[in-house]
């Protein structure tokens, strides 16, 4: 990846939000969002924290396990491997599938089964999970392996005559639901370096500017000359991020997929605002009980239902039971004389 690296100075533009990449690599971007609110800028935060979606396992059935780990343990710790989850569009999530239970259009196969015959402990790791070929490219659901020695995440330890073997289902999800899901480790987010705005109020001894370090951002933004009093109509329009991946992803993909994401967030809200245009003319939906004609039959005394039948009758105007009697002997009446 390649990308021009920030410039000094102050680049704010006056034609709409702008992105400014100043070191990236395959797990790491560093990047300056500008021209926007505050508001906006940590929607895209949240959304890249947690509504990229990925693929990770999601059940895993265990045919033989003679382990040290419980059933339960084995299973989180599959479900945190990392997989690779490039061209993830090309995966549909299961509830949105014809599918019954799952396929290759909506999950992937890895299964593993290790076995130690020595006497030395036998480590079984990520490497050793086998994905299936029923999945829509070659690499989605792969396990992400990064280790120079090529082995990936560690997933239990076997001794002599001790059996792993198990099938598991990866499917498509967001780290809304589970943080397995997650594309990123850790989004660092920070705005006014110098504290200009005064949003925040550092403790001290003595000096503040001796026991609070400034950040890196510090040299792209120039200090006030002199302290000033809080100013309310004051807001920030330039947002460093630092995202860290985990590597199902790239880096400068899960920007991309947030923006996305918060594209289509915003494009649904306009829809949904739009089919309420003629709300007072010709609406369909429910309404509180106020706008019923009137509110007739709620005002009452709780004697009649708002159909206007009695309180001790059916819509269908049933007083008893289907055998003319309650199970208690007595007629469809009221027992209280």
């Amino acid at each position: 990846m390649e990308y021009d690296h920030m410039m000094d100075g102050d680049f704010k533009e006056d034609f709409g939000p702008k992105i400014q990449v100043s070191a990236a690599d395959n797990i790491h971007v560093d990047f300056e969002l500008s021209n926007v609110d505050l508001s906006l800028a940590n929607s895209l935060r949240r959304v890249m924290h947690a509504e990229v979606p990925t693929i990770a396992i999601d059940l895993v059935e265990i045919e033989a396990n003679t382990s040290v780990l419980a059933d339960e343990f084995i299973s989180h710790r599959l479900g945190l491997i990392p997989l690779d989850s490039s061209e993830i569009d090309q995966l549909n999530y299961s509830r949105d599938c014809d599918c019954d239970q799952n396929c290759g259009r909506c999950s992937v196969t890895l299964t593993l089964h290790a076995k130690c015959t020595s006497d030395e402990v036998m480590k079984v790791y990520a490497r050793d999970l086998v994905v299936g070929y029923d999945r829509p490219n070659s690499h989605i659901g792969n396990p992400v392996i990064t280790d120079p020695d090529g082995l990936g995440s560690l997933i239990c330890k076997l001794r002599k005559d001790q059996e792993l073997k198990l099938t598991c289902i990866a499917k498509k999800g967001i780290a809304k639901e589970h943080a397995k899901w997650s594309p990123t480790a850790a989004i660092g987010f920070e705005y006014d370096p110098h504290n200009n705005l005064h949003h925040l109020d550092l403790w001290y001894e003595t000096n503040p500017q001796d026991e609070w370090p400034k950040s890196k951002y510090a040299e792209l933004e120039e200090p006030l000359a002199k302290p000033e009093d809080f100013d309310y109509d004051a807001v920030p329009s330039r947002f460093y991020f630092e995202v860290e991946g985990i590597g199902n992803i790239q880096s400068d993909a899960i920007i991309l997929e947030g923006v996305k994401e918060l594209q289509r967030k915003l494009a649904g809200l306009i829809h949904g605002l739009g089919e309420n245009d003629g709300m007072n003319e010709e609406y369909d939906g429910p309404r509180s009980p106020d706008a019923m004609d009137g509110g007739a039959g709620y005002m009452d005394q709780g004697y009649t239902t708002p159909y206007g039948n009695p309180g001790g009758a059916s819509a269908w105007g049933g007083g008893a039971t289907a055998y003319g009697t309650t199970p208690y002997g007595n007629s469809g009446s009221s027992g209280w004389s």
